[in-house]
């Protein structure tokens, strides 16, 4: 009865929040972790690449070992608490992160990304799934049903290429990190300039909300709910 009254006690909890009036376009990327239509950004953490060093010299020394043998055995567990620490370490920075951004708007937009085609570049794969993309989209999906917030997936064509500002398109490559546009001469931060189309976009279609279902278990990292239902059959990323 105890657990039941902190169930109850903690969901009522997680759906008071008052309107904001405020909405908000999300791109996500590698050079910082997200860029929203306000000009705000988030570094990436970077969690498994601040780790590889030590995780490559245990893995050195699990190598050398005998099959079989105590040391071995030792070593696995080591390499294995090491690895669950960085998986930990990534829910707990996508869980804040999302938790923030959608307690703090009444409309998230963000791009429909295809993360699991994006991961097949072997150039990016290891840094796109340190970053965690869909597990941070999950969780934005599921405080959006928890606090009654509306969250958009838009699709990201011409997101990065068209202007915000006059909406022409301008063709550039991954590595140019300005927008600057020969039509109306708006210049911007490439991701800044992202976001600003992804919010216009959410605002003018508003047809793809979050899926995810607000109910699950209790969960110490985030002090309410983990999601579950459609969530459960995402892979985490590693």
């Amino acid at each position: 009865m105890v657990i039941i009254a902190s169930f109850v006690s903690t969901t009522k909890e997680l759906n008071k929040r008052e309107t904001t009036g405020k909405t908000i376009g999300l791109d996500v990327g590698l050079n910082h972790f997200l860029t929203d239509s306000e000009g705000n950004q988030v570094e990436n953490p970077r969690h498994l690449r601040k780790s590889e060093k030590s995780l490559k010299r245990l893995q050195r020394r699990f190598s050398k070992t005998k099959k079989g043998s105590k040391n071995r055995v030792k070593l696995r567990q080591v390499l294995a608490r090491k690895h669950l620490k960085v998986s930990r370490q990534r829910k707990d920075f996508a869980v804040k992160t999302a938790r923030c951004v959608v307690q703090s708007n009444d409309l998230v937009a963000y791009e429909d990304l295809k993360v699991r085609n994006m991961i097949r570049n072997r150039h990016l794969s290891k840094s796109i799934s340190d970053a965690a993309w869909t597990q941070f989209r999950q969780w934005v999906e599921y405080f959006g049903k928890v606090f009654g917030v509306v969250t958009v997936a838009v699709p990201p064509h011409g997101t990065s290429q068209n202007c915000s500002n006059c909406g022409e398109v301008v063709k550039k490559s991954l590595s140019t990190r300005t927008h600057v546009c020969p039509h109306c001469g708006h210049i911007q931060d490439r991701d800044w300039n992202a976001a600003r189309n992804i919010l216009e976009i959410g605002l003018r279609t508003v047809g793809h909300t979050g899926t995810l279902i607000a109910s699950g278990d209790i969960d110490l990292c985030t002090g309410g709910e983990t999601p579950l239902g459609k969530s459960s059959r995402f892979k985490e990323e590693t």
